[in-house]
């Protein structure tokens, strides 16, 4: 039986997995690497921070990932596909390494954050286009 996220260990091996499968990907991997152009070695902790931050209510992350993904949309537009992917991804990541209640809350907080960011971003785009 897989067990519960409950560390920063846990977080860290979750982080650096999904990471892993995200850069690997052939939709959304070239976002990160060619577009963002992502420094791996100062994203993946700070990564680690949201997510401890999120599921075990740390306090440790100060930012903004609201005003970040604005301006990657500006550089590519963001599409609904590439959130689903990276919500696939993410789930799937999760439930590979983990179960219980605190592996709920990080999906159920991953679905949630990318729902608004999507409604901020690309939903915003296709309403503002339609008035």
């Amino acid at each position: 039986m897989k067990k519960d996220i409950q560390s920063r260990r846990d977080i860290e091996r979750l982080v650096n997995l999904f990471y892993a499968k995200v850069k690997a990907d052939p939709l959304i991997g070239p976002v990160f690497t060619d577009i963002a152009r992502v420094n791996w070695e100062k994203h993946l902790p700070l990564m680690c921070d949201f997510w401890e931050n999120a599921i075990l209510f740390t306090g440790s992350y100060q930012g903004n990932p609201m005003d970040l993904h604005k301006h990657l949309h500006k550089a590519m537009p963001l599409l609904q596909q590439h959130f689903q992917q990276w919500n696939h991804l993410f789930i799937t990541t999760v439930d590979e390494l983990f179960s219980g209640e605190k592996a709920l809350l990080a999906k159920q907080r991953a679905l949630k954050i990318s729902a608004i960011l999507q409604s901020e971003i690309v939903d915003t785009k296709h309403s503002s286009s339609q008035s």
